[in-house]
């Protein structure tokens, strides 16, 4: 397709393309929420005839022990708190939920000892109402893993959050416009590109190095999911913007076919839950007398 043909598509088809963008941005980002393993476990617990939700932590920074909370679940009602270090033969530990009220509300609440970067401990939660006893996780299903972090600087989390929003959002836009109205890809091929530099491959080394002492556990030196899923990303978007370049072209169609499959393997790449393969801290190299920051690897 000529360039000068590019350019016929109603105005009213680019906003439409915007709206279907952040439409897929939202569910995915509500999909990450959901299933990442480092959001809270969300669930319900039935006592005295009502039921309760809860939301159950699953990361916490190094500074402070992790509050696990449940609702207050009523007169007879009480909850026990078991957890040990993840990966390892030691017996759990059990502490006893207490009634906490801060701002007018009355919950249940324990607290896990804060860890090193990467340590990671498995809990689960036992319920004793009149009506009898349940367990959380129910029986059969694995353990709550809960993860520590060193304290990322507010601002730099930000901009990698900001950028990489952008950059994601930017780049579904582009894939649709790619096959529906490709006036306007060139360009915003080349904003995705640049956003996913500055917030991926620039600031996110930077984040994991605050938060778990490296700047990069991905390929080639290690199995990181996060970092190897941007890197995914930042590679089918280097291709695309080399292939669309920064004139138009005779033939848009080459451009355009791999804008859509940048986008698409951009968007499959998203959707992995967040956090998966991340650093995990070897209690076993501790336990050895290794330093925690030399005890950090790859997890599940």
């Amino acid at each position: 397709m000529a360039s000068s043909e590019l350019r016929k598509h109603p105005r009213w088809l680019g906003a439409l393309l915007w709206m279907l963008a952040v439409l897929l941005m939202f569910t995915a980002v509500i999909y990450q929420r959901r299933t990442g393993p480092t959001y809270p476990k969300r669930g319900e617990v039935e006592a005295a005839g009502a039921v309760h939700k809860y939301k159950l932590i699953r990361s916490e920074e190094t500074i402070r022990d992790a509050r696990v909370v449940l609702p207050d679940l009523g007169d007879g009602a009480s909850a026990r708190l078991h957890w040990k270090r993840y990966k390892t033969d030691d017996p759990f530990t059990e502490a006893a939920l207490a009634r906490e009220t801060e701002e007018g509300v009355t919950e249940l609440a324990a607290y896990l000892p804060a860890q090193p970067a990467a340590g990671k401990l498995e809990y689960y939660l036992e319920v004793d109402t009149p009506a009898g006893e349940s367990r959380i996780p129910v029986a059969g299903e694995d353990n709550i893993i809960i993860r520590f972090k060193d304290p990322v600087p507010t601002p730099l989390l930000v901009a990698h959050v900001t950028f990489m929003f952008f950059s994601v959002l930017i780049g579904m836009r582009t894939g649709l416009g790619a096959i529906f109205a490709p006036s306007n890809i060139r360009p915003l091929a080349w904003i995705t590109l640049t956003g996913m530099t500055v917030g991926g491959m620039i600031l996110g080394p930077f984040v994991q190095k605050y938060a778990f002492g490296e700047y990069w556990t991905g390929f080639p030196w290690g199995y990181d999911l996060t970092d190897n899923k941007m890197l995914i990303m930042w590679v089918a978007w280097l291709f695309a913007c080399s292939t669309v370049g920064l004139r138009p072209k005779k033939k848009e169609l080459p451009g355009r076919l791999v804008v859509t499959v940048a986008a698409a393997v951009m968007t499959v790449v998203y959707l992995i839950p967040h956090s998966m393969r991340g650093s995990e801290l070897d209690y076993s190299k501790v336990d050895q007398g290794i330093a925690p920051s030399e005890a950090i690897g790859t997890g599940d």
